[in-house]
């Protein structure tokens, strides 16, 4: 009994030491993350910090371009502009349009009452019809009057007839004719008193005359119109107002003392006074060679070189007058500081701040003014170029804008 006790000892498995292997690793894996953690906790502590740099973002040079001869004030003006109405007068029966709408020439804006207008004219219509038909029997009569003489002619040669009922055969042929003769100009004055009435009917039909935008509604249906202003306020002159927005310039009152400044074909710079940081280029198209007496102007228009839906008539608006390149003030560029202008290798060179880090940059300088120098080439406009940091600031350092 005690061998077989003995024997089944030897066959039970023995657990600890598998228990005791497992605790091992488990501790390896625990120091092993635990190295881990230190290793990154001191990288973190130890790195280095970023560096505070004073920043300054890329703006062009103020001074670059042409210079200002002459600054004065306006008003855009449009060159097509009419208050369109109608050649007859009439009561309005139909507005075919609103403001803001655009219209093409010809196109219909307006119909007045032609009730009128359209029985005168079915009325010269008939009276056309019937002196056609009186026209018509005339010829006939006219044909058989002059058959009729050319018988009593060979009669009275033959002595069958006599001279009594030749000169009745010859005078009822001459009246015929003279009533022809009558007839066709009644007929005559009856197509144009047609024609006529048809045009009073178009008058009805009032048109725009050009294409553009409408401006003004200024009669509703129900309303008298008038081609003239008729007196008691009740009559309208007009249906609506168009203006040409493709005909769109500036009007300006230059005093007289300085027109000398102003030429045709000067470029200008143009501001509207609702959009006073949109420059707007533009150029002298016409000098009015007249002087106002009172005002001691010239009026000058100016063309704008490319039109905007933005720009809208009547409004006011600031000029400035240019010189040509004889009158060039600056270097087309960026201006930085010339502190925070770098020479390395026989290059100039800068610092420019992205994502983060200092990437150094080559540029081109141009002209100098006190403390400032115009960058040509080498940067884009709205960068931040690193204007102030530590001594041993290089490329690829982190860096980080310092707090105002």
């Amino acid at each position: 009994m005690s061998l077989e006790k003995g024997a089944l000892d030897e066959l039970r498995i023995d657990r600890s030491a598998a228990a005791k292997n497992h605790s091992l690793a488990g501790l390896g894996l625990v120091a092993l993350v635990l190295l881990l953690v230190a290793i990154v906790s001191g990288w973190w502590f130890t790195r280095p910090k970023a560096m505070e740099v004073r920043t300054l973002m890329v703006r062009e040079n103020p001074t670059a371009g042409q210079k200002t001869l002459l600054n004065s004030s306006g008003y855009v003006t449009a060159r097509r502009e009419a208050t369109v109405s109608s050649k007859v007068t009439g009561k309005v029966i139909e507005v075919l349009i609103e403001e803001g709408m655009k219209v093409l020439a010809g196109q219909v804006l307006a119909r007045l009452d032609d009730s009128n207008v359209k029985a005168n004219l079915q009325l010269a219509e008939a009276q056309l019809d019937a002196s056609r038909s009186a026209l018509a029997e005339t010829r006939v009569r006219l044909e058989e009057a002059q058959r009729e003489l050319k018988r009593m002619i060979e009669l009275v040669k033959d002595r069958i007839s006599s001279q009594a009922e030749l000169d009745r055969a010859e005078g009822e042929f001459y009246s015929l004719k003279a009533r022809l003769d009558r007839q066709q100009v009644e007929t005559t004055v009856g197509e144009k008193q047609v024609s006529l009435w048809q045009q009073q009917m178009d008058d009805t039909v009032i048109r725009a005359p050009f294409s553009g935008i409408v401006t003004s509604k200024n009669a509703q249906p129900g309303e008298m119109i008038s081609p003239v202003s008729a007196g008691g306020g009740f009559t309208r002159t007009g249906i609506c107002t168009i203006v040409d927005m493709d005909s769109l310039e500036i009007e300006i009152d230059v005093n007289e003392s300085y027109i000398n400044r102003v030429e045709a074909g000067q470029p200008v710079e143009a501001t509207l006074d609702s959009y006073p940081d949109w420059k707007i280029p533009s150029k002298v198209i016409a000098i009015i060679p007249t002087a106002d007496r009172q005002k001691a102007t010239v009026k000058v228009r100016v063309a704008f070189e490319k039109l905007d839906p933005r720009i809208l008539p009547h409004m006011g608006v600031k000029v400035a007058f240019q010189g040509g390149k004889e009158f060039q003030t600056g270097q087309k560029g960026f201006m930085l500081p010339k502190a925070a202008v770098r020479r390395k290798e026989g290059r100039d060179q800068v610092l420019v701040l992205q994502n983060g880090r200092a990437e150094r940059r080559a540029i081109t300088l141009g002209s100098a003014r006190n403390d400032e120098v115009v960058v040509l080439a080498g940067l884009a406009a709205g960068e931040k170029v690193i204007v102030d940091g530590p001594e041993n600031l290089a490329e690829g350092d982190r860096v980080e804008e310092a707090k105002r």
